[in-house]
């Protein structure tokens, strides 16, 4: 298991595994955000927010929720809304470089979607 936390700590992450690959996604949220997204089924994510920090943020489309950390700002991750897809995004920024620095990053062009 391998743990991540937003800046303030507020917001734990713990994923299986490092991800094979990283999403570097150019739409107009997260080319703003420059998070990293790993993939994973949400059912290997375990995301542990005690102090209840976690903010969703549904952008237009209405077909995700990004989360971020309401005490200092951080995106942790992504949720699918009301699709069957259990596929859900880690924003691999939240952990130590050393886990994610090293793998492979794809485009996502989000920007053209």
């Amino acid at each position: 298991m391998i743990e991540g936390h937003c800046h303030c700590r507020a917001v734990h992450i713990t994923v299986p595994v490092r991800p094979e690959t990283l999403g570097d996604c150019n739409c107009s949220l997260c080319s703003r955000l420059g998070a990293l997204w790993g993939y994973y089924p949400a059912e290997e994510v375990t995301v542990s927010d005690p102090q209840n920090r976690l903010v969703g943020y549904v952008q237009g489309d209405r077909t995700l929720t990004m989360h971020h950390c309401s005490t200092c700002g951080c995106t942790t991750h992504w949720s699918p809304i009301g699709r069957s897809s259990s596929r859900m995004g880690v924003n691999m920024r939240m952990f130590d470089r050393s886990v994610w620095e090293d793998i492979p990053h794809r485009l996502i062009d989000g920007a053209g979607w």
